[in-house]
């Protein structure tokens, strides 16, 4: 990975993973028990990239504050700061200033991947290519826009959403761009990858490479991705350097689980966190020190920091934010969102009648 250098955009607001937003930028949301940039500066170490500049918007400070300049990874980590919204590729071209090396990866900074980085490269250099986007087979790519390519795998058209896509093939934001691509992008205002960089690429007449792959893939955007997202990284099912042993649960530091509590799943318990007795947790985030009660039921849900959850209660499907407090035998189902702070009454929200 000789010359190839690395730009992470990690500047949104995830709205769409409200209420847990609201106190930490997306990509430093605990998941399989670190910020989940983490997991992915991990791949980027191990495919043998050491400089690595971050895009940041939302909540700026707080990448820098935890990662620092870098080194406890290995990495040497630079950040620039959005001002204002500026798009895919106007953040691209907002660190450009940053930039050293003639082949530049870009990665979106909410996307669990498990493609082979250095085959993305490999597949750059091999065609000469001016970018080269990785390009994942989905099942159902119709919830996607679809990037068709010829036999020699040059992208051909950038298509929007319908109902008879003509591939399966969409675009898995990760890029390689030529550095002179990125220079060439409009500095100063917002610019879109897929509507005005790339089909101007195209075009012009520049060549676009397809990498094609049908290894793992999910973007982290919905509550059910994060938690899906989680849990595969906790049993080894998507690939991390960041996790240490995989396996069906994971317990951190100082949390305390009683032995006759159910933990699985793939499962993650934060640090400093309580689960008691006959707690079945199956899928389940903690954030650190939530509180877990006697045969409460956490499924496929994340509970904020410090929040509680109070005996007999039913989480399926369920967002809880940091410091709310679930009230005993209330059941939250089916995309349920509580905002922090907010305590719900004994039997206070129920789907079922059986108080």
């Amino acid at each position: 990975m000789h010359g190839v250098e690395a730009v992470v955009l990690v500047g949104g607001k995830g709205t769409r993973l409200r209420p847990l937003t609201l106190s930490a930028p997306k990509p430093m949301l605990p998941t399989a028990g670190v910020p989940f940039l983490t997991h992915l500066l991990s791949r980027i170490k191990e495919a043998g990239i050491t400089h690595v500049v971050l895009g940041t918007s939302y909540k700026a400070e707080v990448f820098e504050e935890y990662f620092g300049d870098g080194s406890r990874l290995g990495l040497e980590l630079e950040y620039v700061v959005e001002e204002v919204p500026l798009d895919t590729a106007g953040a691209i071209r907002n660190v450009a200033d940053k930039l050293r090396e003639r082949d530049v990866m870009v990665f979106n900074g909410d996307i669990l991947s498990g493609v082979d980085l250095t085959g993305i490269v490999d597949t750059h250099r091999e065609h000469e290519a001016d970018v080269t986007l990785h390009l994942v087979k989905v099942a159902d790519p119709r919830a996607f826009g679809c990037v068709p390519t010829d036999e020699e795998g040059r992208v051909q058209a950038f298509l929007e959403k319908t109902e008879n896509p003509p591939t399966d093939q969409i675009n898995a934001g990760c890029y390689v761009f030529r550095r002179e691509v990125i220079d060439a992008i409009p500095a100063g205002r917002p610019v879109s990858v897929e509507r005005e960089t790339f089909p101007g690429l195209l075009e012009a007449g520049k060549r676009l490479q397809g990498h094609v792959d049908a290894t793992y893939w999910l973007d982290l955007g919905k509550p059910e991705a994060f938690v899906q997202g989680s849990a595969d990284l906790v049993r080894g099912v998507a690939p991390s350097a960041a996790v240490a042993q995989p396996g069906d649960y994971l317990v951190l530091e100082g949390s305390a689980v009683h032995e006759g509590a159910t933990v699985k799943g793939g499962s993650t318990v934060g640090a400093n966190c309580t689960v008691a007795e006959g707690a079945v947790l199956d899928g389940a985030i903690l954030f650190d020190g939530a509180v877990v009660g006697e045969g409460a039921v956490v499924e496929r849900s994340i509970v904020g920091a410090g929040a509680l959850v109070q005996a007999g209660a039913v989480l399926r499907d369920a967002v809880v934010g940091d410091s709310a407090v679930i009230g005993a035998r209330c059941e939250l189902i089916g995309g349920a969102r509580v905002w922090p702070g907010v305590v719900l009454p004994e039997a206070g929200v129920r789907f079922s009648t059986d108080a």
